[in-house]
């Protein structure tokens, strides 16, 4: 059967998760409909997320649509959490992008749309709420014609918006026509519209043709060696690692051992029986890890098996080394092009009792393999976790996390700006110490120059051997030019060296 992921992405309040409920309900995956409202949709599944009634971790839900299966990925809408959008992406062969009749374009919107241009994925828009008071289904085409894509191609026609009674009218197209729609969607060139609402199910059910007719399951490599792309972490209430992959290539087996390569970017890993694996990892040394369990997602939800095919969505247990992002297998993924925004906000957070410390900064760590943007740093001097933040519902997602999973109170300091400055040009500078009652006469000096963006930086001494005692050069390179010093988070901001 053809596999498909497609993702459901929009501004928050756009009614995307409205839609991924109505879209299961069409499919038959579900006997009645829930709503955001009483806190009882299928994806919205956390208890934070059901009481704000906002998505704040994306979820995977299965279904069959004419000869297809697809892969749903709900997908967060506030701003907070469009990390878990960026690893999405990363596993998608199409996105369903939603715009309010009401509302039209957002901020949001524009975000997820260069994204999704940028990536060249096919992506269809969905005009939602079309029942709702206020639905003006010509502005918003015609705000998405100016803001977001000259591509827009209406696929119907919007009758009676506003009311109960609006209605959706699909265009007849010809063989022809649709063939040529069908290459310009697959290339990203241009982007199909359907009116509707995922309230009354209007449009729903010509969405889901439109998708399985006009998007191609490209993700999937024909090789035969396993490949796939780790996009997702979670943790079971007993603490049990569950690490979810989007398969691209060959078949994967219970027993296999898994080579990750970190980064989301070109996969240098394998897989294999025994110990003939190949590639190089970040795993349990060269041998990789063995999958010790298998669960792959269907209509039905994820369910034990003792392999997955290319194009699935699976649950693995073993690989306990893996983190978000990885890959395995010879093939390129997407996520190495994706990047929506980076924090700009960070914060101490500190534990109520101070005799939690120790526990608040595993459960961070825990946090932290699941969205690894948090960057969760550790000041041994001063005591303190810090983390990085997009906003302040982000603060309150953690906190709750912190005291229902892992039972530790945590507050946290006022929100401060992310300073990253970069360097424009050399500099230099140096310091003659001769102070009493200091007997010891030395020179400390450092020389700044720009390196290029993303080369890391690169520290060296610029001192003979012999000019100081051996213990002095062990204890600068401690202090500041080599390990154990680690490596800046701001990769690529400034190339220093110079001690004399």
């Amino acid at each position: 059967m053809r596999t498909l992921t497609v993702g459901v992405v929009a501004h928050v309040d756009a009614g995307k998760t409205s839609l991924t409920e109505r879209i299961l309900y069409e499919a038959g995956v579900l006997d009645h409909l829930g709503s955001v409202d009483t806190g009882d949709t299928q994806t919205d599944s956390l208890d934070l997320e059901r009481r704000r009634g906002i998505t704040i971790r994306s979820s995977v839900a299965s279904f069959e649509w004419d000869d297809t299966l697809v892969n749903l990925l709900d997908t967060p809408g506030h701003s907070d959490f469009v990390a878990e959008v960026e690893r999405a992406l990363a596993v998608l062969d199409a996105a369903v992008l939603v715009v309010s009749a009401v509302e039209g374009v957002q901020a949001q919107t524009l975000v997820l749309m260069r994204a999704l241009q940028r990536l060249r994925l096919p992506a269809l828009l969905f005009v939602n709420k079309l029942d709702r008071a206020g639905a003006d289904p010509d502005r918003v085409l015609a705000q998405v014609a100016e803001r977001l894509t000259s591509g827009a191609v209406p696929l119907g026609v919007a009758e009676a918006p506003g009311g109960r009674d609006a209605a959706y009218e699909p265009f007849p197209l010809s063989a022809a026509e649709r063939a040529d729609l069908r290459t310009r969607t697959r290339a990203g060139d241009v982007h199909p519209v359907v009116f509707g609402s995922a309230i009354t199910g209007v449009g729903v059910r010509a969405l889901l043709d439109a998708v399985n007719d006009l998007v191609a399951d490209d993700a999937v490599d024909p090789c035969r060696e396993p490949a796939g792309v780790v996009f997702k972490l979670e943790r079971t209430p007993t603490g049990q690692r569950r690490t979810l992959v989007r398969m691209t290539g060959g078949t994967l087996r219970v027993r296999d051992r898994l080579t990750l390569t970190g980064g989301g970017g070109v996969g240098g890993g394998g897989v294999g029986g025994g110990s003939t694996d190949t590639g190089a990892g970040h795993g349990a040394g060269s041998a990789g890890e063995r999958v010790t369990g298998i669960e792959v997602f269907g209509p039905g939800g994820p369910r034990p098996a003792d392999a997955v095919d290319a194009g699935r969505i699976a649950v693995l247990r073993g690989p306990m080394g893996a983190r978000v992002g990885d890959t395995f297998g010879p093939r390129r993924h997407r996520g190495s092009a994706v990047e929506l925004a980076r924090p700009s906000l960070e914060t101490v957070v500190d534990p109520v009792d101070p005799r939690d410390r120790g526990r608040l900064f595993t459960a961070l760590t825990e946090l932290a393999e699941q969205d690894p943007l948090i960057d969760l740093r550790l000041d041994d001097g001063r005591g303190e976790v810090a983390v990085s933040l997009y906003g302040e519902v982000q603060k309150e997602v953690i906190a709750t996390f912190l005291a229902q999973d892992h039972g530790v109170l945590a507050s946290f300091r006022p929100t401060t700006p992310v300073c990253v400055e970069r360097v424009l040009g050399p500099g230099s500078a140096h310091r003659l110490i001769d102070v009493a009652p200091n007997p010891f006469l030395a020179t400390v000096g450092l020389r700044v120059e720009p390196a290029e963006v993303g080369s890391g930086v690169d520290l060296g001494l610029e001192v003979e051997l012999g000019s100081m005692p051996p213990a002095f050069f062990t204890a600068v390179r401690a202090r500041g030019c080599g390990p154990p010093w680690p490596s800046p988070s701001t990769a690529g901001l400034s190339r220093t060296a110079g001690w004399s």
